[in-house]
């Protein structure tokens, strides 16, 4: 498993697992990855520090794994040094076993919050941003809706004070 910071277009920042990084490149390709502030697909790696492991661990190490730079080249004038995103990580087994634990419950409430919204709320399609506005300004029945808006309709909604919340994108595929 490997852990990356992301970015979103829209700059939003959010980490993401994966299973190797072969497995991000995929789902980066294929869009299969959204922000959850605003379901972006458009995401790219952001800068991120290492996660180095407490010195208690290490005997819990292999030794060749320990220390993770040190066969590897040193970088020359030409070549840039690596990127922090792209220094290998050492992750103990116990640590990678809770986050994907966490991340399991966090995907199943995002789906549960979901089907309850698509259960229990009209469904206004695009036309989100104009029934939000015809609520909020009594010339309709009050109501729960969803919908989609686009990034500057939902900043004019917010200018305007209403109040609306982003539903996070459909699960991804594995």
């Amino acid at each position: 498993m490997i852990v990356y910071q992301l970015k979103c277009s829209g700059n939003h920042e959010f980490e993401a697992w994966f299973k190797d990084s072969a497995a991000y490149t995929t789902q980066a390709a294929d869009g299969d990855i959204s922000c959850p502030y605003c379901s972006d697909t458009k995401v790219s790696k952001a800068m991120m520090a290492p996660n180095i492991s407490p010195s208690r661990s290490k005997a819990a190490v292999p030794a060749e794994a320990a220390d993770v730079t040190a066969d590897a080249p040193e970088p020359s004038k030409e070549d840039p040094a690596p990127s922090k995103s792209d220094v290998p990580v050492v992750v103990d087994k116990a640590a990678e076993v809770r986050a994907l634990e966490v991340a399991e419950k966090i995907l199943e409430a995002v789906d549960t919050l979901r089907k309850e919204v698509e259960a229990n709320f009209d469904n206004v399609g695009d036309q989100f941003a104009n029934e939000a506005r015809r609520i909020h300004y009594g010339e309709a029945d009050e109501r729960g809706i969803f919908g989609e808006a686009s990034e500057e309709e939902a900043e004019e909604l917010d200018e305007e004070g209403i109040d609306i919340y982003r539903l996070p994108g459909r699960p991804r595929r594995n």
